[in-house]
């Protein structure tokens, strides 16, 4: 395989000035992200010790940007190639959506990008019995197992030092379970390793939804299975949300595109993850997998103030 570790494609227009109302999280972040270009850009990540080929598995192109920029700017590296598996992705429209958004995304770049087997019936085989687990419930935990032991081993056959997933970069997902299933997908194989870094940072989340406005990256509305688009339907007709689409140009809710990298972060604050998967948990745990009791309990929020009609305010159900 050929090295490749180049991000001179990556252009955006990161000189602009901050408005005065961007919170202080941001205009710090900016302000480091700043020094570190007058500097060269150095990578700030740090590689587990003597690894020097690195497979990534990628979810989507957006959770992706910022984080291949930090491994492919590293002086560490010699090469950083991107593994799209992801089966649990649905319907196979959005698949496609995701996988050449990420696929182009590479191209740009110059960095190999592994199209791995799309093989939803074994996803399915492998929830079954978990169908109305919540989000970062058991069910999340068996789609990262899958997905990284699926990148486990072809790191292993191909002769990787080290795996890491873009899952890692998004505050919609539990850090600690996504590198629980990192390590043991790693631990499988030996001499491999895990890479475990804080990819969360307020400079890594800015720097993100950066690359992705200049990219306009397609603006996916739901984590990507099945149950996850049920049940964010579900939750959006409770709150009278129109629902999620699936491609086209205009979204469900908010912009098709990632635009504004100050919105778009916004969409992810932690307080609006925290309320999301608040009210989750508290339906997957009144009502289990009984429909009925989950319509009812979905009732509870029918009257909270979730659209943007009155203020123009997205409130973070768009951007996964």
């Amino acid at each position: 395989m050929t090295e490749t570790k180049s991000t001179n494609s990556l252009t955006y227009s990161e000189g602009a000035k901050l408005p005065s109302t961007a919170p202080s999280w941001a205009i710090q972040a900016s302000e480091r992200l700043k020094k570190r270009r007058e500097e060269g850009y150095k990578s700030s990540c740090n590689p587990p010790p003597n690894v020097k080929k690195v497979l990534l598995h990628s979810c989507c192109a957006p959770c992706s940007g910022a984080m291949v920029e930090e491994m492919c700017s590293s002086d560490k590296l010699d090469q950083v190639v991107v593994f799209f598996y992801n089966p649990n992705i649905h319907p196979r429209q959005e698949y496609e959506i995701r996988k050449e958004e990420n696929k182009r995304f590479c191209e740009k770049l110059g960095i190999e990008f592994v199209d791995c087997d799309y093989d939803p019936e074994n996803w399915y085989s492998r929830m079954k019995g978990m169908e109305f687990d919540p989000e970062r419930g058991r069910r999340c935990t068996e789609c990262f197992d899958m997905r990284m032991e699926r990148c486990a081993l072809y790191a292993h056959e191909n002769g990787f030092d080290a795996i890491a997933t873009t899952n890692a970069t998004s505050r919609w997902k539990d850090a600690n379970q996504v590198d629980d299933s990192g390590y043991r997908a790693a631990a499988r194989y030996e001499g491999l390793k895990y890479w475990c870094q804080n990819w969360q940072s307020d400079e890594m989340t800015l720097r993100k939804y950066e690359i992705s406005a200049n990219e306009r990256f397609y603006k996916q509305e739901y984590c990507g299975c099945s149950y996850s688009l049920r049940d964010s339907n579900d939750w959006r007709k409770a709150n009278m949300i129109p629902k999620i689409k699936i491609g086209g140009d205009t979204a469900g809710l908010g912009d098709r595109y990632f635009s504004d990298p100050l919105v778009d972060a916004a969409e992810e604050s932690q307080d609006v993850v925290d309320e999301f998967f608040s009210q989750a948990n508290e339906i997957a745990e009144t009502a289990g997998n009984d429909i009925m009791k989950r319509k009812e309990a979905l009732k509870v929020y029918k009257d909270r103030r979730k659209t943007e009609k009155t203020d123009g305010v997205v409130n973070g159900l768009n951007n996964w």
